[in-house]
């Protein structure tokens, strides 16, 4: 089966680090970006399966990030979870994982959490 590529976009170099190993150990092939203009850079090169995004980022915050993925049809079909601390873990559990069709996490997200939520967005058919 081929390795998922999966580009996390987060400002928090231990999350980061963190979420690298835990994914690489589950056998996904990682990418990480520090900020939003190196993560739009890399997927628009490397053209990952998924991207793991924080939604608070200073310069360049998720939210915009995500708008620029969408607008260009090279990164458009790219499915994107975003992590935010702008809501709880129990904030979470009560209402699941998707506000208004994206999938969002708590942060700090549990690992064997990510890797259902990211199993779960990778099964399902790309939206044209």
């Amino acid at each position: 089966m081929e390795q998922k590529r999966i580009l996390i976009i987060d400002d928090e170099p231990n999350l980061l680090a963190a979420m690298d190993r835990s994914l690489g150990r589950k056998g996904f092939r990682v990418m990480t970006a520090p900020n939003g203009q190196n993560g739009i850079t890399l997927a628009k090169q490397r053209h990952p399966d998924l991207i793991i995004l924080d939604l608070s980022m200073p310069g360049m915050g998720g939210e915009e990030v995500a708008i620029r993925l969408k607008d260009d049809p090279d990164t458009a079909n790219i499915p994107i979870i975003f992590l935010t601390g702008l809501f709880s873990q129990e904030q979470q559990d009560q209402r699941g994982h998707k506000v208004g069709g994206q999938v969002f996490l708590a942060k700090p997200v549990e690992s064997q959490n990510l890797i259902n939520v990211i199993n779960e967005v990778l099964s399902q058919p790309i939206a044209s």
